[in-house]
C-alpha cells in the first residue's frame, strides 16, 4: 500500500545546501556572479528532479526539463530496464529505482519535484504520493485515467500547497493565445458550437482481449507496471505503446489527444464541468453476431458531444468529439484545397458573427476565410510563454523553483487548477463513450443482453461527480484498484 508521509519541505536538498552556505559563510556572503561567472546558475537554485517513466515519453521529458538549465536530473525510475536505458546513459549520476514507492521512501527529503511520464492508470497514485511529502508535480496528461483521481488531485495541490503542471505543452503555445485574443476582441461573437477531431487511435482498439500470453521480459518487473489495475497474465505487443486502448491502462483516443485538441476550446471558453453527454461509437466485424462487443477495449472510432451552459449571459456550448477519422463537414469558408486543422486533427469554432480553426496543440491558428487572418489586427490581452514547447516546460521548473503563490506559479497555463477541470471534460467523454455500450444479461444466456446504455442523454452533476439519470454509468466515475494500492 503506498505510504503516507507528513510534508517535509524543510529537509529538502535547496534548503540544506542555502542553510549550509550560509552558515559557512558566517558574515561575508559572495555574490553568485562572482562564484560562478555571467549566467552560473548556483545548485541551491536549481529543481532537483525525481523521473518516474524515464523511457519514451518519460525521456522526452525529462530532455525538456534539462534543457531549462534550471533543473537537475537526480533520479530515475522506471519498471522496464529496457525503457530507462537511454535515460540512464544521458544521466550515469542520477540514482535509479524500479519502484516509485522506494524512490519516494528513500529520496523524500533529496528530490523537490516529481515528474510521472507513466501509462495513465498509475498517473494519480504517483502524483499523490510524490505531493504528501510536499514535492511539485508535473504529469503527463491526461493528468489521471479516472474523474475521481482528477478531483483528488486537484484538490491535493491546493492541500499540499504544491507546484503543478500537466503535460499539454499546447496550452502554454503561442496559438491558443491567439485564438484567445480573437474571441475576446469580438471577431467571431459568441461561440455556441466546437467540433474536436483526430485521427487516432493509430494502435488497435475494439479488439479482444488476446488469448496466448508469453514469458515476461527479464528486464520488465510485470507486477509494478500493473499497478492499480487487475493483475492479468503478460501478452505481447501491449507494451510499450498499445495499453492506450485497454481501459485498464489507457484513456484511448480521447484521453490520449482530448487534453491536446479540446484544449483550446477550454481555454478560449473558459469551459467548466459538462451538464450532459451522449455518443456513438463504431465496432469492429468479427464475422459473429456479437458485432465486436469488447468492453476491455476502447472502441475504433466515436462521436462524443458535451454541453456546456453558457456564462455572463452567453449562449449553451456544445462541443463534440470525433475520433478513429471521423471528421465534420467541411466549413463553406474553407476553400476546397485548403487544409482543415492539419487534416488530421483540428478544433473548429462556430460563431454568432464567424469561425476560427486550429490545429494539434492549439498551433496554426486561422480566421475564416482564412485570408481574414492576416488583416485582423486586435490587442493582446495574454501573455505570451517564452520559447514555445520548451516553455511549457521552463515555466514549471522556474515556478517550483520560486514556490506555491509565487507569480510564476499562478501563471502556469496548465496547473492543476486549470488542468483538473479540463481532464474531467476528457474523462466525462470516456464515461460517456463505456456508458453507450453498457450491456446487461437479461437472461443469463451468453447472447441475451439489453442494452440500456445506447442512445441515452446522461445528466451529468459536475460538483458532486455523479450521473442522476443513469446509475450504471457512475461505476466509470472511479476505478476499483488492486488489492494493496489506494490513493
Amino acid at each position: 500500500m503506498q505510504k503516507k508521509k507528513q510534508n517535509d519541505k524543510g529537509n529538502s536538498r535547496r534548503d540544506f545546501l542555502k542553510k549550509g552556505l550560509t552558515a559557512a559563510a558566517g558574515f561575508y556572503i559572495v555574490p553568485r556572479h562572482v562564484l560562478g561567472g555571467p549566467g552560473f546558475v548556483a545548485p541551491s537554485d536549481k529543481l532537483i528532479i525525481a523521473a518516474v517513466g524515464a523511457g519514451g515519453k518519460g525521456g522526452d521529458d525529462i530532455d525538456h526539463f534539462y534543457k531549462s538549465g534550471k533543473a537537475e536530473i537526480a533520479v530515475l525510475v522506471d519498471v522496464d530496464d529496457r525503457r530507462s536505458a537511454d535515460s540512464r546513459k544521458k544521466f550515469p549520476k542520477a540514482k535509479y529505482y524500479k519502484d516509485y514507492r522506494e524512490m519516494l521512501e528513500k529520496e523524500g527529503k533529496h528530490v523537490d519535484a516529481v515528474s510521472v511520464s507513466t501509462p495513465d492508470h498509475m498517473h494519480a497514485v504517483i502524483a499523490m504520493g510524490a505531493m504528501q511529502l510536499g514535492k511539485h508535480v508535473y504529469v503527463q496528461k491526461p493528468m489521471t485515467h479516472d474523474i475521481y483521481e482528477a478531483r483528488m488531485l486537484t484538490q491535493a495541490a491546493t492541500r499540499y500547497k504544491v507546484v503543478t503542471q500537466m503535460g499539454n505543452q499546447g496550452a502554454s503555445g503561442d496559438g491558443v493565445r491567439q485564438l484567445i485574443d480573437w474571441y475576446r476582441a469580438g471577431i467571431i461573437g459568441d461561440v455556441t458550437e466546437v467540433f474536436c477531431f483526430t485521427n487516432r487511435p493509430v494502435w488497435p482498439q475494439g479488439i479482444k482481449w488476446p488469448e496466448k500470453t508469453s514469458s515476461i521480459p527479464s528486464e520488465l518487473d510485470w507486477n509494478l507496471w500493473q499497478g492499480t489495475a487487475p493483475a492479468k497474465p503478460y501478452v505481447d505487443g501491449l507494451l510499450p505503446f498499445s495499453w492506450r486502448g485497454w481501459w485498464d491502462y489507457g484513456t484511448g483516443a480521447l484521453g490520449d489527444m482530448g487534453c491536446h485538441i479540446i484544449a483550446p476550446a477550454y481555454q478560449v471558453l473558459d469551459l467548466g464541468y459538462p451538464t450532459e453527454a451522449e455518443c456513438s461509437v463504431g465496432s469492429v466485424y468479427t464475422g459473429e453476431f456479437n458485432e465486436g462487443y469488447f468492453p476491455e477495449s476502447c472502441p475504433p472510432s466515436s462521436h462524443t458531444t458535451l454541453k456546456f451552459a453558457g456564462k455572463n449571459g452567453k449562449p449553451d456550448i456544445k462541443l463534440h468529439w470525433m475520433d478513429g477519422g471521423i471528421q465534420p463537414e467541411r466549413p463553406a469558408e474553407l476553400g476546397p484545397n485548403e487544409v482543415f486543422g492539419d487534416g488530421d486533427n483540428a478544433t473548429l469554432f462556430i460563431g454568432t458573427k464567424g469561425k476560427m480553426m486550429c490545429a494539434t496543440y492549439g498551433a496554426e491558428p486561422q480566421l475564416l476565410p482564412t485570408s481574414r487572418t492576416k488583416t485582423t489586427i486586435v490587442p493582446q490581452t495574454i501573455a505570451r510563454v517564452a520559447n514555445g514547447e520548451d516553455g511549457h516546460y521552463a515555466a514549471w521548473v522556474e515556478a517550483a523553483i520560486a514556490g506555491y503563490g509565487s507569480d510564476k506559479e499562478k501563471n502556469l497555463s496548465s496547473n492543476f487548477k486549470s488542468a483538473g477541470v479540463l481532464t474531467e471534460i476528457v474523462l466525462m467523454g470516456n464515461l460517456a463513450i463505456r456508458s453507450y455500450d453498457y450491456r446487461v444479461k437479461t437472461k443469463g444466456k451468453e447472447d441475451d443482453y439489453d442494452y440500456p446504455g445506447r442512445h441515452i442523454k446522461l445528466l451529468w452533476d459536475g460538483p458532486n461527480m455523479k450521473i442522476t439519470n443513469f446509475e450504471p454509468a457512475n461505476q466509470f466515475v472511479k476505478r476499483t484498484y488492486r488489492s494493496g494500492w489506494s490513493l
